[in-house]
């Protein structure tokens, strides 16, 4: 199993690791745990519309990427509780180059699953700002930045991000989950 320290970024370059995140079942059971906590995997069935067996395989896959791990104290015969191993932490992908030929197909498709994530995201977005728009923020802008500004721009964004979340279990009463995206590209590019 692996072992990830809070205070710094974790660079996602193991294959495996990256595989087990490039699954867009796996994505969708690690966002129900982030947003509403342990669940069993007939849980997860239910809400995903899978067998048992198939979300108990892709949790066993999670868990030995290090991604999820066990209640031992609330899993009781054959029904095992699962919960996120990791607190907010700032992960990082690696770029192509930092790859294997043989392992940059797995980069590109957890960037297309991620895209088409925040797609639907964005689609629902004026609809949640109806509901309740004080938890709808959304900032538009055109910044000038060198490559080493740009660096240091995201750097900062990344450390207030992380400043501001929690674990389920960590977080106030009245905290709830929130979606944060931040796209940023050369605007001479579109």
């Amino acid at each position: 199993m692996f072992v990830m320290k809070d205070d710094e970024p974790f660079m996602l370059d193991d294959p495996a690791r990256l595989k087990a995140l490039a699954h867009p079942m796996r994505r969708l059971m690690l966002r129900h745990l982030s947003v509403h906590g342990p669940a069993t995997s007939t849980t997860l069935g239910d809400l995903l519309g899978a067998k048992t067996g198939t979300t108990s395989y892709h949790l066993r896959q999670l868990e030995k990427s290090g991604f999820i791990e066990e209640i031992p104290e609330r899993s009781r015969g054959r029904e095992r509780w699962w919960r996120r191993t990791d607190a907010p932490r700032d992960m990082r992908l690696p770029t192509p180059d930092q790859l294997a030929p043989e392992d940059r197909p797995v980069l590109t498709e957890f960037h297309r699953i991620g895209m088409d994530e925040d797609l639907r995201l964005f689609d629902r977005l004026p609809e949640i700002w109806e509901r309740d728009p004080r938890w709808v923020k959304a900032s538009r802008g055109l910044g000038r930045m060198t490559l080493a500004e740009f660096e240091e721009f995201f750097e900062a964004y990344m450390a207030l991000l992380m400043k501001y979340s929690r674990r389920a279990e960590d977080a106030a009463p009245d905290a709830r989950p929130l979606y944060v995206r931040l796209f940023a590209f050369p605007a001479d590019e579109d």
